[in-house]
């Protein structure tokens, strides 16, 4: 009797102990697995060596955050499909393939390194520059919205539509309405929001839009218990409708008042979209259709319309993510800063470039190509403003143009390289943008419409103030403490 009461009571002082070295053995197995997740995933050295100390030095909370930020690779089953052919239109399209001989053809004074671009697209993308598209500016929500809605009357087959913010104001409940005019007249209508840009309002569209007859509306990758609760960091940001496969519209513009100036919101914001027609708009189709199969799975598609020729633009789009092999977006701007001659005028409301690319602008300027990039004097992330600084006397010493733009805030995203080349859509030029969120845009090669767009760049800049390295670093210390903290957490912003 004697011996068992020993025999437990020895049980009972060893039992926490056991416990307690179990629980360091899985602390210390989380900590270096994250780490070794991080050493062999991780391209970025700095990256690599800051994460490998984060999961290393800070216990439980360090992997957890990793998790959570850190693992920024998606693969998607959308991709598998789409390589057995399951929903490609490319079949559609091999009548409006261009090639280097037929832009030689349509552009006899274009510059070799310009050609040597198109060679790097393809070999990037993987897709076909396609010959005979219809662009179209539309400025702010003033003339999209009214294009979206009359495009979404006119639909007699399909609606596919696809935004990062989708706010269930005035301006969403009206495109929510045309939605579901479609779908009551028999227009197969599906609606992909971003599950966090979903929430964003008081009244989320999903009010206005779920059980109604013909629409079908479904989230980007939503909170969840699972495996993909560590994928929040990674969001969808494009912004693509497609109007019965012969239609598209695409850019920067959420769906929200706040675009609308007619309206006269509280906080305006000003910015760019397209509407284009012609074999791209096949393009925006397939990146729909592989979004659309990532969240729900397989799905029957009705039959895309024979590709129609609406007029003399070159296209191709360029779809960038977490699920992409290559930084895709970053090559082709990095391909085309290369291949300048006179110009490049940027906008973006958000400027964190990468190393890699403040090496490709500060080469362009200093081989005296005029480099002109244009910011919002106040965005409405003030962290990203904040990192933005930190950067900016480095970039302006190598002879890059910065401006600041007057309020309303604008959240324009355009490069315009020789008053021919273009690159619009839904990046800005920072990291979440060129490597943690889903992002389309298109390159275009349309000497008409980069004039247009020049002219545009540069009725901005008129009124915009320039930037200098020296006001920068002749504010407080505190400012640039504060800044040079922020641009610590820029990989992320």
């Amino acid at each position: 009797m004697q011996g068992r009461l020993f025999f437990f009571r020895n049980a009972v002082l060893v039992l926490p102990t056991i416990l307690l070295i179990a629980a360091l053995t899985v602390v210390v197995a989380i900590s270096f697995g994250s780490a070794g997740h991080a050493l062999l995933h991780k391209r970025d050295p700095r990256s690599q060596f800051s994460w490998l100390l984060t999961c290393l030095l800070v216990p439980i909370a360090g992997p957890l955050f990793y998790l959570a930020f850190g693992v920024n690779r998606v693969e998607t089953r959308a991709r598998k499909w789409q390589a057995r052919g399951l929903f490609s239109r490319g079949r559609l399209l091999d009548g409006h393939r261009s090639s280097v001989a037929q832009l030689r053809d349509a552009y006899p004074d274009m510059e070799e390194p310009m050609l040597s671009l198109l060679k790097l697209s393809k070999r990037v993308t993987g897709k076909p520059l396609l010959t005979h598209n219809r662009v179209e500016l539309l400025q702010n929500g003033d003339e999209t919205y009214p294009a979206m809605i009359q495009a979404i009357d006119s639909a007699e087959r399909y609606v596919f539509l696809m935004s990062y913010l989708f706010v269930g104001d005035a301006v969403g409940k009206s495109i929510a309405e045309a939605l579901v005019r479609a779908g009551e007249r028999g227009v197969d209508v599906r609606v992909l929001v971003d599950a966090i840009g979903s929430r964003v309002g008081r009244k989320p569209i999903r009010n206005y839009l779920e059980d109604k007859k013909g629409v079908r509306i479904e989230y980007f990758l939503p909170m969840s218990l699972g495996r993909r609760m560590f994928l929040l960091n990674l969001r969808n940001h494009r912004k693509i409708l497609i109007i019965d496969g012969l239609k598209g519209f695409t850019g920067g513009i959420n769906i929200a008042g706040d675009n609308l100036h007619t309206s006269k919101p509280k906080h305006p914001i000003q910015d760019l979209h397209f509407c284009l027609e012609g074999p791209i708009v096949h393009s925006l189709e397939e990146v729909f259709s592989e979004d659309w199969c990532f969240r729900v799975g397989n799905d029957t598609w009705p039959t895309p319309p024979p590709v129609v020729a609406a007029g003399e633009a070159l296209c191709r789009g360029i779809k960038d993510g977490p699920n992409e092999d290559f930084e895709t977006l970053q090559w082709i701007l990095i391909g085309a800063l290369s291949c300048s001659r006179e110009s490049v005028r940027i906008l973006t409301p958000y400027f964190i470039p990468s190393r890699e690319l403040i090496s490709a602008l500060g080469a362009a300027a200093l081989r005296g190509i005029s480099v002109q990039i244009i910011l919002p004097t106040k965005s409405n992330l003030a962290v990203v403003d904040w990192a933005c600084n930190a950067m900016l006397p480095e970039i302006i010493d190598q002879g890059i143009q910065i401006y600041r733009q007057p309020a309303p805030f604008s959240h324009s995203k355009l490069v315009v390289v020789d008053d021919f080349y273009l690159n619009i859509g839904s990046a800005n030029l920072d990291p979440r943008s060129l490597q943690l969120n889903f992002e389309f845009n298109v390159e275009i090669y349309d000497p008409a419409l980069a004039r247009t767009l020049s002219e545009h760049h540069q009725e901005i800049l008129a009124k915009s103030t320039v930037v200098t390295a020296e006001e920068l670093r002749k504010r407080s210390l505190a400012l640039r403490l504060r800044d040079s903290i922020a641009k610590l957490l820029s990989p992320y912003l």
